[in-house]
């Protein structure tokens, strides 16, 4: 059980809760079923809070739970206390500037991103938002999102620039990053936006927390070659499991049985182990830039 709440952001509160909650539910050996009956809740209700997917958490709910399961009075205060931090804490992503440009899916993502300590990231297409460039942004999003306003646009661009904080923060984010040799010569923006971008890449590597590698397309057939994801590893002090994330054009879905995350995250390994060791990938990104 976590014991310092006051530095844990609210998406780590909510995933914390919802972990406790269902091992307690399990241990008690109650259905969900026979738990929303007691309490007149609809079953969906009781899952989005066992998987954290809600944005608050309402206390009086965690202590409701807490009596059905015959919680001691140290351990339902301790839980209390993390649905307080929901409904006290804000993300920075919540401003109001940024909440209208985010869908669901896009703040589940950012709660995960911002409360990881670690995250290991494979691209096939793009280069991975935590490296972008603003002008590599504006391109993407004026693309994909023809027909919208430029202030619009360029708050979308302020909200991925924000995100790339998370390395100033103490500790810093701990990346990895393996890309696709397609990503360097898709020319997004010309070769002067790609030829920064690319030095942007270069810069953001040298930090001793972060490490890019290429998948040269000499490699051929690779485990990565399914699709883009992003595994989360959060702080050691708390009892939850790695997340996999996956985004694609209609959604963005979260994997969390350990099968399903295994598979990603030995995937991963097996990308870092066939891809050239990151100076040899920076090196090869520098050659792109020459040709540029």
């Amino acid at each position: 059980m976590m014991t310092d709440t006051q530095s844990a952001t609210p998406t780590l509160c909510r995933l914390q809760l919802g972990s406790e909650l269902r091992q307690l539910r399990l241990r008690r050996g109650l259905t969900s079923t026979q738990v929303v009956r007691k309490l007149l809740w609809s079953p969906s209700k009781l899952t989005r809070l066992e998987m954290g997917e809600n944005a608050t958490v309402e206390p009086a709910d965690v202590m409701a739970l807490c009596q059905i399961y015959g919680v001691d009075e140290e351990i339902a205060g301790q839980l209390k206390e993390y649905a307080a931090v929901t409904k006290t804490k804000r993300e920075w992503w919540q401003a109001t500037v940024f909440r209208p440009l985010l869908g669901p899916g896009n703040r589940a993502f950012l709660g995960m991103e911002s409360s990881a300590s670690v995250a290991h990231t494979y691209q096939s297409e793009y280069v991975p938002g935590l490296l972008q460039t603003a002008d590599y942004v504006r391109v993407l999003h004026q693309y994909a999102n023809d027909g919208r306003p430029d202030e619009e646009i360029e708050s979308m661009i302020d909200l991925r620039m924000t995100r790339q904080r998370i390395f100033l923060r103490e500790p810093p984010l701990k990346y990895a990053a393996v890309v696709n040799e397609a990503v360097l010569h898709r020319q997004v923006g010309g070769p002067a936006v790609m030829k920064a971008q690319l030095a942007r890449i270069i810069e953001v590597a040298s930090a001793p927390n972060v490490t890019v590698q290429v998948i040269p397309f000499k490699v051929g057939v690779h485990r990565g070659m399914n699709g883009a994801f992003t595994t989360f590893r959060f702080r050691e002090d708390f009892a939850l499991k790695p997340i996999v994330h996956l985004e694609h054009l209609a959604d963005h879905w979260v994997l969390r049985r350990d099968a399903d995350v295994e598979a990603y995250e030995d995937t991963f390994n097996e990308l870092q182990t066939v891809a050239p060791g990151p100076q040899e990938s920076l090196s090869l990104i520098e050659k792109v830039m020459e040709e540029l």
